[in-house]
């Protein structure tokens, strides 16, 4: 129910559906002939459209995110595993065609077969099922077999996760799949911009990881203005932060994880 919950919400409150909400409004308000309010409908549409897409709003939204945690300088020389967490594949793509299509995140993947080849003994647990409401596709933990074969990862080496719909069942479901030992060092790799919820929900289920940042939308150093990016790519950073800001307010308040923004120390939340 959360899940379903969490995404036909996220349908009206996302920057484009908000303009589109709002245009729908000022038509319907003209119609009545409420000039004023017509007016002010139009008004914040535009607004909500100008400044998600043509200043640098996102690249602000998503910099606290980012800048949480960061790779380690140093990693133990034994490495038991790496969590890759879904999100990174095309999934209606690659059921339709049959490849291994990357999207805007597949960084996550690229990331995880250098680390495979860097911890050669290093289990690959990817954790993915398909979690789309709206669209039918497949799910990554089932698309990444070949991927991974494609760059040399054997396929012995992996771990297929392939019933979680978000990022409290990445976790859980993880954990339940392998049973960690105390001691054992576990990368976590995920969008930097989702690693604060992810970390938190890991900790919350029990499974201590080590952050493993990747797909990087921010040079970290944003100053409001105008951006310098295409719209496109600023009202996506809009829409991503939004939504993770979201999510960890909607992670904490239901229990998924114990604070509302996790920090690298556990201890000093």
């Amino acid at each position: 129910m959360f899940h379903i919950v969490s995404a036909v919400g996220w349908l009206f409150l996302q920057p484009l559906s908000l303009a589109a909400i709002l245009i729908a409004v000022s038509l319907l308000l003209a119609f009545f002939g409420r000039r004023r309010l017509f007016m002010t409908a139009g008004a914040l549409s535009f607004l909500v459209l100008f400044v998600s897409a043509w200043t640098t709003l996102g690249a602000l939204i998503l910099g606290p995110l980012e800048d949480r945690f960061s790779k380690p300088n140093s990693l133990p020389e034994a490495v038991e595993g790496i969590v890759v967490l879904g999100g990174g594949l095309e999934g209606s793509i690659n059921l339709a065609r049959g490849g291994h299509e990357l999207n805007s995140s597949g960084d996550r993947f690229v990331e995880a077969a250098i680390l495979a080849r860097r911890f050669p003994q290093a289990r690959i647990l990817i954790s993915g099922g398909q979690g789309a409401v709206f669209l039918t596709g497949e799910g990554d933990a089932e698309t990444a077999p070949r991927l991974m074969k494609a760059l040399g990862i054997e396929p012995e080496r992996l771990i297929l996760e392939n019933r979680a719909r978000d990022t409290h069942e990445n976790a859980v479901f993880s954990r339940r799949l392998i049973e960690p030992k105390a001691g054992e060092t576990w990368l976590l790799v995920t969008s930097a911009f989702h690693m604060p919820r992810a970390v938190g929900v890991f900790r919350r289920a029990g499974f201590a990881v080590t952050p493993w940042p990747v797909d990087y939308k921010t040079v970290g150093n944003e100053k409001f203005g105008f951006a310098e990016d295409n719209a496109l790519d600023s009202l996506r950073n809009v829409t991503v932060g939004i939504r993770e800001w979201i999510g960890l307010a909607a992670y904490r308040i239901a229990g998924r994880t114990e604070v509302f923004f996790p920090a690298p120390d556990a201890s000093d939340n």
